[in-house]
C-alpha cells in the first residue's frame, strides 16, 4: 500500500523571520521563471512552490499579482543600474538588457511606457519612473558621438529590438535580438543577467 503524504508534509518548512530577505529573493526570482515561461498570468501558487515557501508567505512579501510583478521588474532594472555603476562599457549593460528582453515580455512592455495610454495611473507612474531609469542608465554608458546620442534614438532603438524579441524559446528571442541590434550597427556584449 502507497502511502500519501500529509498536506503538512508536503509544504516546505517555515524558515522564520530571519529568512524574510531570503525569501523574498527566493520569490523574485521563482517569479522571474514562472513568467517567462507561462506570463504574467501564472499561478501565484506555482512561484510559492518554486521558491520554496508557502502561499502565505508570498502574500506576506507581496499582497497581489502586481506588487510581485512590479518587484521582479524593479530587480530587472536595478541589474541594469548595477552593471552601470561597476563601469561596464555600454555592448556589456546592452547584454543585460537584451538578456531581460528575452526573458520577460513585461519587461519590453515597461520599455513602451510612453505609448501606454491605459491601465491604472499608479501603474503608469511606476512604468514611466522604470522607463526613464533605464534610459539615464544607458546614456551614461554612451560614448560621445555615438549612434543613438541624438535625443529620442536610444530609448526607439530598444523599443525596436524589443518588438524584434519574439519566439518560442530563449535562444530564439536572443538571435532576433541581437540581430536587430546588429541591423542597427550596434555592438551588444554577452547576453547575461548581471551577476555583480
Amino acid at each position: 500500500m502507497t502511502q500519501h503524504p500529509t498536506a503538512a508534509a508536503r509544504r516546505p518548512a517555515n524558515r522564520g523571520p530571519k529568512a524574510a530577505a531570503g525569501n523574498r529573493a527566493a520569490l523574485i526570482s521563482a517569479a522571474r521563471e514562472i513568467y517567462a515561461a507561462q506570463g504574467l498570468d501564472a499561478p501565484l501558487s506555482g512561484i510559492a512552490r518554486r521558491a520554496g515557501v508557502g502561499q502565505a508567505v508570498l502574500y506576506r512579501h507581496f499582497p497581489d499579482r502586481d506588487a510581485i510583478a512590479a518587484a521582479v521588474l524593479e530587480e530587472n532594472v536595478r541589474q541594469i543600474e548595477q552593471a552601470a555603476g561597476e563601469g561596464t562599457a555600454l555592448a556589456g549593460v546592452l547584454g543585460v538588457l537584451t538578456w531581460h528582453l528575452t526573458q520577460s515580455a513585461a519587461f519590453i512592455s515597461l520599455l513602451h511606457a510612453d505609448e501606454a495610454s491605459g491601465g491604472h495611473p499608479h501603474t503608469r507612474t511606476f512604468a514611466r519612473d522604470l522607463h526613464d531609469r533605464v534610459e539615464r542608465t544607458l546614456r551614461q554608458c554612451l560614448p560621445d558621438g555615438h549612434r543613438l546620442s541624438a535625443p529620442g534614438d536610444l530609448m526607439l532603438a530598444v523599443s525596436m529590438v524589443s518588438g524584434a524579441v519574439t519566439g518560442p524559446t530563449h535562444a530564439m528571442r536572443e538571435r532576433r535580438a541581437l540581430a536587430a541590434w546588429g541591423l542597427l550597427g550596434v555592438t551588444v556584449g554577452p547576453v547575461r543577467p548581471f551577476e555583480g
